[in-house]
C-alpha cells in the first residue's frame, strides 16, 4: 500500500487592499482595489489586481486574475541563475543569487512574490518607489527576464558546454 503524498497546495498572499473614493453629489463613494501574488513554489508565479466594492470581492478577483496570469521562471538550485536590476515606472529593483542558507533577503512585497515562485536564496534591493504595485510588479518582471544556461543555448543554438567554454 502506497502513501500518496496530498498536492502542495498554491502560495496565495494578499499583498495590498486599498479603500479608495469617488466623490459624487451626494458625498463620497467608497471602493476596495486587492492586489495578490499567487505561485505553485515549483517555479510558477502570477499577479493580478482586482477592484470591487467590498473587500472580499476584491480579494476574489485578484487571486483570480494573479492565476490566469501565471508565468514560468527560471530557478537554479533554489536561487536565479544570474543578477538581475529591473526598473518598472519609479521602482527600481536589484535581483542578485545567494548561497544556499541565505534566505530571502527582500522587502515584504517581493518577498512574497519571490516564495510565491518557490525561490529559497536571494538578495535584493528595492531603490526609487517603494509603492508595493510598482515592487510588486518590478519583481514579477524581473523573474521573467531570466534565463537559464539551457535556455541561453537554446537561444543561441549552441550546446551548454560551448557556452560555458567561451567557443
Amino acid at each position: 500500500m502506497q502513501i500518496q503524498k496530498p498536492e502542495p497546495q498554491p502560495f496565495e498572499k494578499i499583498i495590498k487592499i486599498k479603500r479608495v473614493s469617488k466623490v459624487v453629489k451626494g458625498g463620497k463613494r467608497f471602493s476596495f482595489s486587492a492586489m495578490a501574488v499567487v505561485g505553485d513554489q515549483n517555479g510558477r508565479v502570477g499577479i493580478g489586481y482586482g477592484k470591487a466594492n467590498g473587500v472580499p470581492e476584491a480579494i476574489h478577483k485578484a487571486l483570480e486574475k494573479a492565476r490566469r496570469s501565471m508565468v514560468e521562471v527560471s530557478i537554479v538550485n533554489g536561487t536565479i541563475p544570474h543578477d538581475v536590476c529591473v526598473k518598472y515606472v519609479a521602482s527600481k529593483l536589484v535581483m542578485k543569487p545567494a548561497a544556499p542558507g541565505t534566505g530571502i533577503i527582500a522587502a515584504e512585497v517581493v518577498r512574497a512574490v519571490v516564495e510565491a515562485a518557490g525561490i529559497k536564496n536571494i538578495l535584493t534591493k528595492s531603490l526609487g518607489s517603494n509603492n508595493p504595485i510598482n515592487l510588486a510588479k518590478a519583481a514579477l518582471k524581473g523573474l521573467m527576464e531570466l534565463r537559464s544556461l539551457e535556455q541561453v543555448a537554446k537561444l543561441r543554438g549552441k550546446t551548454p558546454e560551448e557556452i560555458i567554454r567561451g567557443a
